[in-house]
């Protein structure tokens, strides 16, 4: 991506969402972030896009062999969940006592 304009996302790293296209596509199963790559446009979710890497043996592993790891999928294949929908839903952003606040569009809700 561009270095002179930084996306924004409305997905932060320890929140809930739903798969929306892929393999493991399932829109009613929330499942947790682990981690998110911005400048990639990338994130990485418990549980999705599982492939097997292979290591080498090492003073950590003495072993090596093969290894099921998560691999991180693209942002626009998830959505955030909104539990007072029970389903995902787009989200706008507004300012409330000078913070910024997340607000889904389908409960109108604060996603916290």
């Amino acid at each position: 991506m561009s270095n002179r304009f930084k996306p924004k996302f409305n997905i932060k790293k320890g929140d809930n969402v739903v798969i929306i296209a892929g393999d493991d596509k399932d829109p009613k199963k929330p499942r947790k972030v682990l981690e998110v790559f911005p400048d990639k446009g990338r994130v990485l979710v418990e549980g999705v896009n599982i492939v097997t890497k292979h290591t080498k043996p090492s003073a950590q592993n003495t072993k090596g062999g093969i290894v099921k790891i998560e691999a991180s999928i693209h942002i626009s294949n998830v959505m955030l969940w909104d539990a007072g929908a029970g389903q995902g839903a787009r989200v706008k952003r507004s300012r409330e006592n000078g913070k910024l606040v997340r607000i889904s569009k389908k409960s109108e809700g604060v996603i916290k």
